[in-house]
Order: C-alpha cells, then sequence, then structure tokens
C-alpha cells in the first residue's frame, strides 16, 4: 500500500469487506394441519371388513423422516461453509502473493495493478461473508441449530479483524520498507504479526469447536 491517497484507498477498500457490505457478487417454513370436529348428523363410520383398529401414528414415526432432512440441511451447510473457507484461504494467498509483487516494484510502484489485485479480493471476500452470514441465519432460524449459527457468528468476527489486521500488516511493510532506518515501523510489523498469529489461531479453535458442537450430523 502507497502512504498516500492510493493506499489508503486500498486499505479502505479492503476494511469494507470485512465489515460485510452488501454487493454484487452473491446474492444469498411449514404448518400444521387442524384435526376435523365431529361430523353432526352423519351416520357412523362403518367398519371396513377383515380389518382392526387403526393404531395412531406414534410421534416418533411422525418426526424421524423431518429430523433426517434437518440433519441432510445441515451437513449441506456445514459443507459449504467449508468450501467457502477454502475460498477465503486461496484469497488470502492471492492478496499476499501480490502484495509481494507489489513491494518488489519498488522504488515505482506498481500501484494500478495491485488496486485492481485488492478490488478483485475485496469483492471476494464481501460475498463469502455474505454467505457464509446467510448460513448462520439458516442454521439458526429454519434448521433449530443456533448453537452452531453462534459459532459462525464468532468465526465472523474473527475474519473481520483477520482482514483489517491483514491490510494493517501490508501497509506496515511497505513503510518498514521505504524507511528502514525508522525502527518504530519495523516494530510496528512485529506487533502485527503477532496480532494476526493469534487470531489465526483463534479461528482455528472456532472451526474445531464448530466441527465438536456438529459430529451427530456428519
Amino acid at each position: 500500500f502507497t502512504r498516500g491517497r492510493g493506499g489508503s484507498r486500498c486499505r479502505t477498500e479492503l476494511n469494507t469487506a470485512a465489515g460485510f457490505p452488501h454487493n454484487q457478487h452473491l446474492a444469498g417454513r411449514g404448518g400444521g394441519v387442524e384435526a376435523p370436529g365431529p361430523l353432526t348428523g352423519a351416520e357412523p363410520p362403518r367398519k371396513a371388513v377383515g380389518t382392526g383398529p387403526v393404531a395412531p401414528l406414534s410421534h416418533a414415526a411422525a418426526t424421524v423422516p423431518l429430523s433426517r432432512q434437518t440433519g441432510e440441511a445441515v451437513k449441506a451447510s456445514l459443507r459449504r461453509l467449508r468450501a467457502l473457507q477454502g475460498e477465503r484461504a486461496e484469497a488470502y494467498r492471492l492478496l499476499e502473493e501480490g502484495h509481494r509483487a507489489y513491494l518488489s516494484s519498488a522504488p515505482h510502484y506498481d500501484f494500478p495493478r495491485y488496486r485492481q489485485l485488492v478490488h478483485e479480493i475485496t469483492v471476494a471476500f464481501s460475498g463469502i461473508s455474505r454467505e457464509v452470514l446467510g448460513i448462520a441465519g439458516r442454521l439458526r432460524d429454519e434448521l433449530a441449530r443456533p448453537d452452531l449459527a453462534q459459532h459462525l457468528a464468532r468465526l465472523q468476527e474473527r475474519e473481520q479483524e483477520k482482514l483489517q489486521l491483514t491490510a494493517q500488516l501490508q501497509l506496515a511493510r511497505q513503510q518498514a520498507q521505504d524507511q528502514p532506518h525508522v525502527d518504530a515501523h519495523q516494530q510496528e510489523v512485529r506487533e502485527l504479526k503477532h496480532k494476526l498469529i493469534k487470531t489465526i489461531e483463534a479461528i482455528s479453535e472456532i472451526l474445531q469447536d464448530l466441527k465438536y458442537d456438529s459430529e451427530e450430523v456428519e
């Protein structure tokens, strides 16, 4: 990132993606039947020949198919979440590669190319975040799994933090490269790296908690 207006614009764009705005990359129940009352004036129902009384359908038997359906829907949601996390990892890899190339173009930084990369990564992150929030909403409101939805909410908070720290670290790296004699820049890089490592560890712990709490449907 440049220290001037252009670099600030790229950093702002990444931070905007971390806040999960709406974007154009990705776009994102059943009732009971009331039992009829007794028929007035009607003759008693005739008993069919050769048949005995029909046993009422047990509650467990009635709910098994619905439970199975719900379990499959939860599994599908978690599979999609894993795929989205993979997309996030790939986006971070591309962003890191692009930033290394950008720094290597010093002192005449190729800012237009890097700005385009930041824009594309921002669109990708925003779309991923929007879809993850949609999965969390479905788990909570439709699939009766608020526990799993809570893990996704925590995940999004940490992913937001990770993206913000990544943007700050990339800016600090450029400042440290442009002014190697300023110790404060080197110290800032070290501190941001440490914070980023802690955030990544927290994300891994959340994903482990999510896996543990969803083992019964896997």
